[in-house]
């Protein structure tokens, strides 16, 4: 990584260290009242449906608050809020990609997956396959993809804390990552799918008001003119009116207009294979509660991400480019420097206590999904691949729950390593990796096995490891990891993959080896197994 910027973390090291005293307190006060309520539903974890699937008690109304808490993550909060305010309208593209997305998790995989599964994607996938090889596959599948997304994760919350405490040493920074992983292993062990839930319910609530406050403030500050934000935003911004105008960042070569492509193809297409939100459907006890879900988060996320205009032209407008890059060269922590500067400017009281309390929500905000994607890669570990695969079948819930738990430390680990080196990618983009990679690995899979009668075993493991590993592959060959300023490892230069999300060569491909491994398999597809799937998953019929 690059030495530290000698303007490193402007707001944190002058303004706001006057107030250094009042900030921690407030930080550490939401953080104390999230880790208490996992120390509260952790205590009424008793089996392993409470550990996985949080009892299943959940109504949709809570699910669709925890669905929203989950989703709505450092990518949109921190990067989406930064990548409009160095890319303008390029940057909320982001958006409204991850807007659209829940439309294909509504309609074609809510319902079906509540129906026909108990605890991870494996269980579908098991129902009418050879179960060893499927459920290997779909946990390791789950694992990757809830890595490449806690990286964002980490990022985030290493830019965060870093800006709060002022801590301008790439040791410092470093610290600050292990740190949030610690913390990050303790809510999902302690707490389970229970602790999870209530902490991203209560999260989804704070980042909503919190977003509420910062877009009044901004809006009030331009006169509830959207006009006079959008231009102060463009002017300020040095790049006039192209700030306001697609292709400044992805029209500028024949290149960047493909990886545009490839990009929306990831973000509209993952969500429906994220396994975190796909294990929030087994949380509601009926398929109509799971629908309802889906229907809540749909109208609280949109919401949100219309505010996110506010978030990102409200810092260009009134940060310069080089304020927001010093503190983060990629962009993570303008709206946390944006609520500073709303609430008073550096050096003032309202400054630093709205500093605190967006950048706390932030926080929680991270804590929140970063707990359910341990709790979902955790999970998968320990239902598919140690019971299922290891054991046979033959381990206890108590020997259950236990895997999983210490899956959670293994996993956290593995974050903690790799979240040490994307510490300076912009989060928004780290997430479309993960998507890129959930929807070329997990969504052809999960609609073949649904809706196709011809699918095999040999189909969803081609699928599932072909999508994987092109996905993968092109993401370590590609100028995110190399061969740029802004790659995680910039001194080197192994770019061969021109493009940044590797979505459009990816998920085509997933679709594409499910179909033809299907076509070439020696094995018979299991028609009577799909038809009792199939009722099952329209009808609710047998369902856990």
């Amino acid at each position: 990584m690059t030495a530290a910027h000698p303007l490193a973390l402007p707001l944190a090291a002058g303004g706001a260290g006057e107030h250094r005293t009042l900030i921690i307190s407030l930080f550490a006060l939401f953080v104390a009242a999230t880790l208490v309520i996992t120390l509260w539903a952790g205590r009424q974890t008793r089996n392993a449906e409470d550990f996985y699937a949080g009892g299943r008690q959940f109504s949709g109304f809570q699910n669709g608050l925890a669905i929203s808490g989950d989703y709505m993550s450092a990518a949109s909060f921190l990067g989406i809020a930064g990548a409009i305010a160095l890319s303008g309208y390029d940057g909320f593209l982001y958006s409204i990609g991850f807007l659209v997305a829940w439309l294909v998790a509504l309609l074609l995989v809510a319902e079906p997956l509540r129906n026909s599964g108990r605890y991870t994607m494996g269980d579908v996938l098991a129902y009418r396959m050879r179960q060893r090889p499927v459920r290997t596959a779909a946990g390791t599948s789950t694992i990757v993809v809830s890595i490449f997304y806690l990286l964002a994760q980490m990022a985030g919350a290493g830019a965060l804390v870093t800006l709060l405490l002022g801590i301008t040493s790439e040791t410092g920074k470093i610290l600050v990552v292990v740190l949030v992983g610690i913390v990050m292993v303790l809510y999902v062990s302690i707490g389970g799918m229970k602790g999870t839930t209530w902490v991203q319910m209560v999260k989804a609530v704070l980042l909503i008001a919190g977003t509420l406050l910062i877009t009044f403030l901004v809006m009030l500050k331009f006169h509830f003119n959207i006009s006079a934000l959008l231009g102060a935003a463009a002017e300020n911004s040095g790049k006039g009116a192209a700030f306001l105008e697609p292709g400044l960042k992805y029209g500028v070569t024949a290149t960047s207009k493909i990886d545009f492509i490839s990009l929306g193809l990831a973000l509209v297409l993952g969500t429906a294979g994220l396994p975190h939100i796909l294990i929030r459907f087994y949380t509601v006890p009926t398929a109509k509660a799971a629908r309802k879900s889906v229907n809540w988060a749909i109208g609280i996320i949109g919401v949100f991400y219309l505010m996110t205009i506010a978030l990102g032209f409200g810092a260009a407008a009134l940060l310069k480019p080089a304020e927001i890059t010093a503190a983060n060269k990629a962009g993570n922590t303008a709206a946390p420097q944006l609520a500073e500067v709303i609430g008073g400017g550096a050096g003032s009281t309202g400054g630093a206590v709205l500093l605190a309390v967006i950048s706390a929500v932030a926080f929680a905000t991270i804590l929140a999904v970063v707990a359910g994607l341990t709790l979902a890669s955790s999970s998968s570990f320990a239902h598919d691949i140690y019971v299922n695969v290891i054991r046979k079948g033959n381990a206890t819930e108590k020997e259950e729950v236990g895997a999983a738990r210490w899956a959670t430390v293994g996993i956290g680990a593995v974050a903690i390593v790799l979240g040490v080196f994307a510490r300076g990618l912009n989060v928004a983009g780290l997430v479309a990796l993960a998507f890129a990679v959930a929807a070329s690995a997990n969504l052809p899979t999960l609609l073949y096995s649904l809706f196709w009668k011809r699918f095999t075993t040999q189909g969803a493991l081609w699928s599932i490891y072909g999508g994987l590993t092109a996905s993968v592959l092109l993401v370590l060959f590609s100028p995110v990891v190399s061969g740029k300023e802004t790659s995680m490892f910039p001194a080197a230069d192994f770019a061969f993959f021109p493009l940044e999300n590797p979505g459009l060569i990816s998920i085509p491909l997933g679709f594409l080896l499910g179909w033809l491994g299907s076509l070439l398999s020696s094995e018979e597809p299991d028609i009577d197994k799909y038809a009792e799937l199939e009722v099952r998953s329209l009808t609710g019929t047998g369902a856990h």
